[in-house]
């Protein structure tokens, strides 16, 4: 396949992962494919699992509302080949070792409520006490900065651990290795070691997108009681996400532009803190995940 028909393939599609435990997962039109390097004797083990045809069926085409289900549906992989690789790892010390349903879904469930929690409800609580007076547009735009000062924070602070900083080795590799892939580059580690870490379509320029739209979304509602605040965000996570969602969606098609790259340099600036530079056993492993995704396609 020359560089044009990958320019033309990824234009309709666009194929993607994230980084897990020791390992990535990449998926495809049809398939997603997790690559895990066992810590006790290196083998990369492979998982694939078909995906959902909200990714090929009609609901897919309409825009401003496909990125809500995809967007679930996304986490919902994203989750399951955490826990798979979790389990890969964990093997490695105990052979018994199993990530139960129960377990992974308290966990899931968990996880997206400290998430909300984090940053949508305390962001509105503290601006509501550090900006009492004002307009209704400085309310929102210290409502969005606060909201930001903790993503960043958050995401710093998680990458000072050990074993996250690992992970973030990984997102660099797939990254890597996606951008290889579009530029029709050989999918070898020689192939994709030159290319950078960082990628439009990132799922952490989509949280730093979110941001911004808030602030939109928000400030006509102004600036209501607590309560019903709170309410209004948890209410306007749908239309921030679906409009989110379209915007990564542009701007990763038409990264080539001049003025679309100076657009996204934040989001990419911004994956200085979730990606660092992987070794060639990371990308062989994100190599194997990409490559098996193709091979069943």
């Amino acid at each position: 396949m020359t560089k044009n028909d990958v320019k033309r393939e990824t234009l309709g599609w666009a194929y993607g992962g994230q980084a897990v435990m020791e390992g990535v997962m990449m998926r495809g039109r049809h398939l997603t494919s997790v690559a895990v390097r066992r810590p006790d004797n290196h083998e990369i083990v492979i998982k694939t699992d078909p995906v959902s045809a909200l990714y090929r069926g009609p609901f897919s085409k309409i825009p401003f509302l496909r990125g809500i289900p995809m967007l679930w549906d996304a986490l919902g992989l994203g989750m399951s080949a955490l826990f798979y690789s979790a389990e890969i790892v964990g093997q490695a010390e105990d052979p018994d070792f199993k990530m139960s349903g129960g377990a992974s879904f308290i966990t899931g469930a968990l996880s997206l409520v400290v998430g909300l929690g984090l940053f949508m409800v305390l962001p509105s609580w503290l601006a509501g006490l550090l900006a009492p007076q004002g307009s209704d547009l400085l309310f929102n735009l210290v409502e969005g900065i606060i909201r930001l000062i903790i993503l960043v924070g958050y995401m710093w602070g998680v990458g000072q651990m050990a074993e996250i900083r690992r992970v973030f080795s990984y997102h660099g590799a797939e990254h890597k290795t996606i951008n290889a892939y579009e530029d029709g580059a050989p999918l070898t580690v020689e192939g994709v070691r030159p290319y950078p870490t960082a990628h439009a379509r990132c799922g952490t320029a989509f949280l730093l997108i979110v941001v911004f739209i808030s602030i939109v979304v928000f400030a006509p509602l102004g600036k209501p009681a607590l309560p019903l605040r709170l309410l209004s965000r948890l209410l306007g996570i749908p239309i921030i996400t679906g409009l989110a969602y379209e915007w990564l969606r542009f701007t990763g098609r038409h990264a080539d532009n001049r003025v679309i790259r100076w657009i996204i340099k934040p989001n990419l600036a911004l994956q200085r803190l979730t990606t660092r530079e992987p070794d060639d056993d990371m990308l062989e492993v994100a190599i194997t995940a990409l490559k098996t995704v193709l091979a069943g396609e």
